[in-house]
């Protein structure tokens, strides 16, 4: 069994506001292994982003990281000074942000930008980190890259944008690079190319990916492993293949059945989420996802479920867990269940 190049341990973020606090991220764990390409989704609010940020150390205020722990190679980077952590980021762990158009620098030429990435950690001269960039760009297929490198950002394209953000994140040739939706904003047909280059390049330069997005689109054609979250929470975790084929939590099961299949051999009206994600501020008690699920039942209102192992690599937090719902309702039951209702698995248990 390799050994994981980060390991994240009950990590906790809240943001303080007037309110009240805002527990974003709640209980986070999971392991990522080298060369791995874990996907984290789940909709807006859920936390993904909340969690890459603290990856890095990189929460704004009025957020703070108030517990758990982020091993990169045995060393907490929630312990590190600022100066050690700005070593890391870069260097070892990079993030490619949503927004390309914000994140560069418009009064900064790109290939500049690039080259700063290297001068930063001493990595090479000027001259070597200005020619490194113009390869980069190539590596990540933009055309004219030497050009295109003495241009600034708003002469880019928006799928040039990304992929010179990308070649950024690549300067230092890091472990571990954290893409936060780097498809957002843009057409399918750019979407698909840079996607295909984010996969390339886990192959070929062996950096561990971590992808976050809403699009389970996304993650079945890049990830090998899938970490579903929900109000702050991990609720599903597993390979890709055994969570599409066989969701065991009601939200990932709501989730792929919301999304037409072309592959689907049986084809079904699609299902909407009915509600909204709970309010961190005043989460409900116990399932956070029972105000929504269609199979709740009792113990669903007061006790809070915890990730189990329900399939050999797959964990679910759930207590009726999809298996259980067919067999107690019936597969053609489930067929016949309305968006968002509360049919409930057991009979007279439910509390409407």
């Amino acid at each position: 069994m390799a050994t994981p190049i980060l390991q994240v341990k009950d990590l906790q973020t809240q943001f303080t506001t007037h309110d009240g606090v805002v527990r974003a991220v709640d209980g986070v764990s999971f392991d990522l292994y080298p060369g791995e390409s874990l996907g984290i989704v789940g909709e807006s609010g859920s936390g993904k982003s909340v969690t890459a940020l603290s990856l890095l150390r990189l929460v704004p205020n009025p957020g703070r990281i108030v517990g758990g722990q982020v091993l990169f190679r045995n060393d907490d980077l929630l312990q590190l000074s600022d100066e050690e952590m700005r070593e890391i980021r870069g260097r070892d762990i990079a993030m490619i942000f949503q927004d390309p158009q914000s994140s560069l620098n418009p009064v900064l030429r790109t290939g500049f930008q690039i080259a700063e990435a290297m001068l930063a950690h001493q990595r090479s001269t000027r001259s070597q980190a200005l020619r490194r960039a113009v390869e980069l760009l190539r590596r990540v297929r933009i055309p004219a890259a030497e050009s295109r490198a003495k241009d600034y950002p708003h002469q880019l394209s928006g799928g040039m944008r990304q992929r010179a953000m990308i070649a950024m994140g690549l300067a230092n040739a890091p472990a571990i690079v954290v893409a936060d939706e780097p498809t957002t904003a843009l057409d399918v047909t750019v979407q698909a190319q840079i996607l295909e280059l984010l996969a390339d390049l886990n192959h070929e330069l062996g950096a561990a990916v971590v992808m976050i997005t809403h699009n389970m689109g996304v993650v079945a054609g890049l990830c090998t492993r899938v970490l579903v979250m929900y109000a702050g929470q991990i609720v599903e975790q597993g390979p890709v293949e055994q969570i599409f084929e066989d969701p065991q939590h009601p939200y990932t099961w709501s989730l792929l059945k919301s999304i037409p299949r072309v592959d689907a051999v049986r084809h079904e009206r699609l299902r909407s989420i009915e509600g909204i994600a709970p309010d961190l501020l005043r989460p409900p008690r116990g399932c956070r996802f029972h105000p929504r699920c269609p199979f709740r039942v009792e113990k669903c209102f007061s006790d809070d479920p915890h990730l189990i192992e329900v399939k050999p690599d797959q964990r679910a937090a759930c207590w009726v867990t999809m298996d259980r719902a067919r067999a107690e309702m019936g597969a053609d039951d489930l067929l016949d269940i309305r968006p968002g209702s509360a049919s409930g698995v057991q009979a007279g248990r439910l509390v409407e």
